[in-house]
């Protein structure tokens, strides 16, 4: 029974891993006749050590020789099997006590598992359990089994090894067909009824198992069909077996399903009529589908055609710019190049060229400051000397800590100034002598700006040293990074051959950074207020950069960027110059310097309006340096000595000389200051003339003397100064608030020279009368008319209709 237990396990698991019909047909065809079949392969089974054993359970078949017990077991049935187990069942448990004696890892042979079945089956009649293994070794397991109150069926314990610890190949492959138990479960069962039935079984699900037919082609498949399909369950397999014809069926029988089952057809009495309208309503909406369908298509096809064109065109204008672009990459990556190696050249030489620039810079800052110094120091001299010679009386000496007098050491230092300044001043005559302006000049309105010969030396010295480090700076350079023809060139290719990429770079709002090195160096002694400075325009850079990227036939366009190339320049380079020189070297009270200046400011104005307008940073710098010089000019270079009329009667004493110089010199920084007119603000202007010059310094001057005629004469040149359209768009009969005072003064002297010709000759009132008239004048100038009228009233004046036509 054992060995048919086997060869029918055997049998499936080689239907199963074959899946062949011949091997199947072999093994009924060897059951039926219950012939012992030859194993096709063997399963090897893998053996794991002691440790393991307690993680796993494995069933173990084993191949008994012992064929006559077999036999005779079938020969005498259940019952004689039965009376043998009684009897023997002391022989069964002295052989299972032999069970200790397995190693781990052993496989029993044959009659030890005939012995636990029929120790099994005694322990079942007498109602006890029986361990099938007596054994005191810990590592080996108990079987026990458990019986359920409720069910007949036993639950059986399977045998465990030792040192097997994973079920074997064929343990897997019958769970995977579907069979539930193991060898040890077919050996329980007892008797041929039980197994029978249970191989009937086992058979059938072997057969109709989806898994294994599903994976065969449907040829392989007909044969189980027609086998088995119309045998009942439990039928006997002892009839003869016949092998059916396989007949390719490619298409199913109508009426069966996939699972052999029978489906019945609808009765023709149970389906829809159909009508020729139906048929032609459904053909309508058929057509219509394929209809919209087809425009569907058709608009498709129209856009797929379209995208076909644009992608043609696409390529062909790629394909057609590739050169182009090609060229272009060429080109930028060049000028990538050149470009970094001009920076890299800029960033080593810049940094000599700022020095250059600041050593000339403070080349004429230290001459400036030295002529200013040596006035101060004038100025100083002849006020301490006219003033000791005035208060002798009521001056002490000045003293230092031993008790002697400073003026002593003093004295050389002072004596020799005296020299120069005289020196200085004769030569000066000289020149105005020989030029016939003698009789116009006033002391005091020429500039003191005469060098000595060895200062001169020592300024062209140092300039020459400073001209020929310049020609030096860019000498280790070749020209095509310090020549700005050669740098141009580079650019205005781009602009002419790329245009787009050039303005997409901005470009020209580099350049006038990447030039400003370069025109710095060749500004390095540049002064527009000196005589024989050289216009910019004139210049190599100017004439280089003029008509950068213009060619003879093009046309200036409106918007071009590159337009502003220049102003740019002269915004950056040429203002902040300017406003440097205007800070550290102009002097205020220089008429010739101012003059200068101012002409070349107005000459900016006119020539680059963009750039000279009061919302320009630059231009706001240079203005506000230009009054802050102003403003420390009046602070500290102007200065009027008040002495006694006793002392200025003299007209031929120094005090009064000495007087009349610095108050000419408050003349002409007044004058200096009024040219500035139509630059600075009105309102900026007009506090430095009247408020900080006119009535802080002259009128006060004016005041303190009694000269009628005299101070006349310089209320006059005072009003000579006054722009004349301040007064033109003034309405009714006042000046301007700062010039009150001055009006005042004015016809207080109109007035003392009226009282003076009541008494005297006719010629004396003759003379007084015109000067009267030119006191009237100068109110009218000023659009002073209260004071006319008022001066008219009181003293009876007729005439007065033509001066009032003159406040023009």
């Amino acid at each position: 029974m054992l060995l048919k237990m086997y060869y029918i396990i055997k049998g499936k698991i080689l239907a199963k891993l074959c899946n062949a019909s011949d091997i199947l047909s072999s093994y009924v065809f060897f059951l039926l006749l219950d012939v012992p079949m030859q194993p096709m392969f063997t399963i090897k089974e893998e053996v794991t050590s002691v440790a393991c054993s307690k993680h796993g359970e494995e069933e173990m078949e084993v191949e008994s020789a012992d064929e006559p017990e077999e036999e005779t077991k079938g020969q005498t049935g259940p019952k004689h099997g039965q009376v043998t187990r009684n009897n023997n069942s002391g022989a069964a448990f002295n052989t299972l006590s032999s069970l200790s004696t397995l190693r781990p890892g052993e496989i029993p042979d044959a009659a030890f598992i005939h012995a636990a079945r029929k120790r099994r089956q005694l322990a079942r009649e007498l109602g006890g359990e029986a361990p099938l293994v007596e054994t005191e070794t810990p590592k080996k397991r108990l079987v026990q089994e458990d019986q359920d109150a409720s069910d007949d069926d036993d639950e059986e314990k399977r045998i465990s090894f030792s040192g097997v610890r994973n079920k074997t190949q064929r343990q897997k492959i019958a769970e995977e067909i579907g069979i539930e138990g193991s060898d040890d479960e077919a050996l329980d069962t007892g008797h041929d009824e039980e197994v029978s039935r249970w191989e009937q079984e086992q058979i059938r699900k072997g057969i109709s198992i989806p898994q294994v037919q599903s994976s065969q082609p449907e040829e392989n498949t007909v044969y189980y069909q027609n086998s088995y399909e119309t045998q009942p369950y439990g039928s006997s397999y002892s009839m003869p077996f016949t092998y059916s014809s396989m007949v390719s069926q490619p298409i199913k029988a109508a009426g069966h399903a996939d699972n052999g089952s029978v489906h019945y057809v609808t009765p023709v009495s149970e389906l829809t009529t159909v009508s020729i309208d139906l048929v032609k309503k459904r053909l309508q909406v058929r057509l219509g589908e394929m209809n919209a369908g087809y425009e569907a298509n058709s608009k498709r096809y129209e856009q797929i055609k379209e995208d076909l064109a644009a992608s043609e065109s696409s390529i062909e204008q790629l394909e057609g710019s590739s050169n182009e672009n090609a060229d272009q990459y060429k080109f930028l990556q060049e000028m990538r190049g050149y470009v970094g190696d001009l920076l890299e050249c800029f960033s080593e030489k810049v940094p000599a060229v700022l020095e250059l620039e600041a050593a000339m810079h403070q080349l004429l800052r230290q001459r400036a400051t030295r002529l200013v110094q040596r006035r101060q120091d004038d100025i100083k001299d002849e006020s301490s000397e006219f003033a000791s010679l005035s208060n002798k009386a009521v001056m002490a000496p000045s003293l230092d800590s031993f008790g002697r007098d400073r003026a002593t050491y003093q004295e050389h230092s002072r004596q020799r100034r005296i020299a120069e300044r005289e020196a200085r001043r004769t030569r000066r005559r000289q020149a105005r002598e020989q030029n016939g302006k003698r009789a116009e000049h006033n002391e005091g309105l020429s500039s003191d700006d005469e060098e000595t010969s060895t200062d001169i030396t020592a300024f062209n010295m140092e300039k020459d040293r400073i001209i020929k480090e310049s020609k030096k700076v860019f000498e280790d350079v070749v020209e095509d990074f310090h020549s700005l023809d050669c740098i141009k060139r580079h650019f205005e290719d781009w602009r002419r051959d790329y245009v787009d990429c050039y303005r997409n770079a901005y470009i020209d709002l580099c350049l006038p950074k990447l030039f400003n090195p370069l025109v710095r160096l060749q500004l390095i002694t540049w002064n527009p207020m000196e005589d024989q400075c050289a216009n910019f325009e004139y210049m190599l850079w100017f004439e280089s950069l003029l008509f950068y990227g213009f060619d003879e036939h093009s046309t200036l366009k409106k918007g071009d960027a590159d337009i502003g190339l220049l102003p740019a320049i002269v915004e950056k380079v040429i203002l902040s110059k300017l406003t440097v020189l205007a800070e550290q070297v102009w002097d205020p009270l220089s008429n010739s310097q101012t003059s200068r200046l101012v002409a070349f400011i107005i000459r900016l104005m006119k020539g680059y309006p963009t750039v000279m307008h009061g919302d320009n940073r630059y231009t706001q710098e240079l203005l506000k340096a230009i009054v802050l010089r102003t403003r420390r000019t009046l602070d500290e270079d102007i200065f009027l000595p008040l002495y006694p009329k006793s002392v200025q009667d003299n007209k031929n004493s120094g005090p009064y000389l000495f007087y009349q110089r610095q108050f000419w010199t408050c003349i002409k920084l007044l004058r200096n200051i009024l040219l500035w007119e139509g630059i600075l603000s009105a309102s900026c202007l007009k506090d430095l003339a009247f408020d900080s010059t006119l009535n802080r310094y002259i009128l006060s001057a004016l005041q303190t003397t009694d000269t009628i005629e005299e101070n006349l004469l310089k209320c006059q040149k005072v009003v000579e100064c006054l722009p004349e359209h301040w007064f033109s768009g003034l309405k009714g009969q006042q000046t301007l608030p700062q010039l009150e005072p001055l009006c005042r003064y004015i016809t207080h002297l109109a007035n003392l020279l009226h009282r003076s010709s009541l008494g005297a000759s006719d010629v004396g009132r003759r003379t007084a009368k015109d000067q009267v008239k030119e006191a009237l004048k100068m109110l009218g100038r000023m659009n002073a008319l209260d004071h006319i009228i008022a001066m008219a009233t009181e003293h009876g004046m007729k005439d007065i209709k033509p001066l009032l036509e003159l406040k023009s």
